[in-house]
């Protein structure tokens, strides 16, 4: 068996809440007294060589904390990253920049227009990884960049012009070039296309394919159009308030979900000649996400099946016979209903 490229294990990363009086309330009840954001709780996944992973959920959930825990941009509470077998949680985020596995770890923003130096030109953006990581420098450097540059298809004539002088697309490109400059095994795009126009979002998808498909990258993909994960991704996690709820392969996933979650998911996508109005709609408040109780389903406040068990006993994610895993007490009857129009209506 192929060892996966990265392997994250019980992950976890928690945020303290600021509260009035806090450094004496702190000092008078200890640490653990401190409420807590459970931003990522427990979550576990694998991304094999070449694989393409996506990752849904609503805002908040924790999926851009999630992947910037895996660009090692911040540290994780608790839990293993390990990358090519090795465990990189050892480093701290802010020494992670002279790790030998920066270069082959990078991400892609979500609005390449704000994480771009405004005083870089295109040139500089793709060249500045490049210089700090690889240690090119003349001839070979400007080989290198004219070479990105068509790869991702930006204009040679453009790369003088700074951020504010190109438009979005051209933006994004100049961010998905300045993150393949040092040839990553693993890119991490957190809704790379979330700032841009559909028709520029197309060409951009195209070229994520594209690239994927030449220069053999696995990539962890955040997104919150699921069509878009559908269509790019070879398997998919669900992620609900830090936890992932249910995992599998993205078409399996999207076209038999099996967590009451992933089905108000799927319900929730536009479809032809369908009135939302009439869409089937969660009722009911989610948790707080800080510190929320241990021994109660996450979404057991808004599930339209949740049952007295739901309510004292969290599911574990466990696996099914047909290989997908869920987080669900129901998982067996969710599988035998018909169809996500089961969900309760407003």
């Amino acid at each position: 068996m192929t060892e996966p490229l990265l392997d994250v294990a019980e992950l976890r990363k928690l945020y303290p809440v600021a509260a009035p009086g806090g450094f004496w309330r702190r000092l008078r009840s200890g640490a653990d007294a401190v409420p807590k954001l459970h931003a990522v709780d427990d979550v576990s996944f694998t991304i094999a060589p070449g694989e393409s992973l996506g990752l849904v959920g609503e805002s908040g959930c924790g999926k851009s904390t999630l992947s910037r825990l895996v660009a090692r941009l911040v540290d994780p509470t608790e839990g293993s990253i390990r990358f090519r077998g090795e465990e990189l949680t050892h480093a701290r985020a802010r020494a992670f920049a002279r790790h030998p596995q920066r270069g082959a770890i990078q991400l892609v923003f979500q609005d390449a227009g704000e994480s771009i130096n405004p005083r870089f030109t295109a040139r500089d953006a793709i060249a500045e990884p490049l210089k700090r990581i690889t240690g090119l420098r003349g001839p070979a450097l400007e080989a290198r960049v004219a070479e990105i540059a068509g790869q991702v298809g930006f204009p040679a004539d453009l790369l003088t012009r700074f951020p504010h002088q190109l438009s979005g697309g051209q933006r994004a490109r100049v961010g998905i070039g300045r993150a393949i400059a040092t040839r990553p095994s693993l890119l991490v795009l957190d809704e790379p296309t979330a700032a841009l126009d559909v028709s520029v979002q197309v060409l951009v998808l195209k070229l994520f394919a594209r690239l994927r498909a030449e220069l053999g990258m696995a990539s962890l993909f955040v997104s919150h159009d699921l069509e878009v994960v559908r269509l790019v991704c070879d398997r998919v996690l669900v992620m609900y308030l830090g936890k992932v709820v249910e995992s599998g392969p993205a078409g399996a996933v999207f076209e038999r979900p099996l967590h009451p979650y992933t089905r108000a998911l799927v319900a929730a996508i536009p479809r032809a000649g369908v009135d939302p109005a009439t869409r089937p709609r969660l009722q009911g408040e989610p948790q707080s996400p800080i510190d929320p109780s241990p021994t109660m389903c996450r979404f057991a406040s808004r599930c339209p099946l949740a049952q007295a068990r739901c309510r004292e006993e969290m599911p574990p994610l466990r696996r099914l016979p047909s290989g997908r895993e869920v987080a669900c007490h129901l998982a067996e009857e969710v599988a035998e209903a018909p169809a996500p129009a089961a969900l309760a209506s407003a």
